[in-house]
């Protein structure tokens, strides 16, 4: 199998179980067995993807547990610590597809 094919598979598995339940980028390392940074990778692909099939990729931005920020430029990216208070105490963001 060629490294395409290994990652529109885990592509379509990622897409798959955002189409089934709401999840973060940890869940999705979970169920689809491939690193959380490898997740936020594919979560870009996928999301560009949805939206040409007329799908919705929604995110719930990440949040500070500390100061409640939420406002981070990318929330298809894990934030190592909060730009307001510089907590590491970061909410993973929360991925569906509807």
């Amino acid at each position: 199998m060629s490294d395409t094919e290994a990652d529109t598979t885990t592509r379509q598995q990622i897409a798959d179980a955002l189409r089934a339940d709401p999840a973060t980028a940890s869940d999705l390392s979970t169920t689809v067995g491939v690193s959380v940074s490898s997740v936020y990778r594919h979560l870009q692909h996928v999301a560009q993807s949805v939206h040409g099939n007329g799908e919705q990729f929604l995110v719930a931005p990440p949040e500070c547990r500390n100061c409640g920020f939420s406002a981070f430029d990318d929330p298809v990216n894990y934030p190592s610590r909060c730009p307001e208070c510089r907590s590491e105490g970061i909410e993973e963001a929360v991925f569906k597809i509807e």
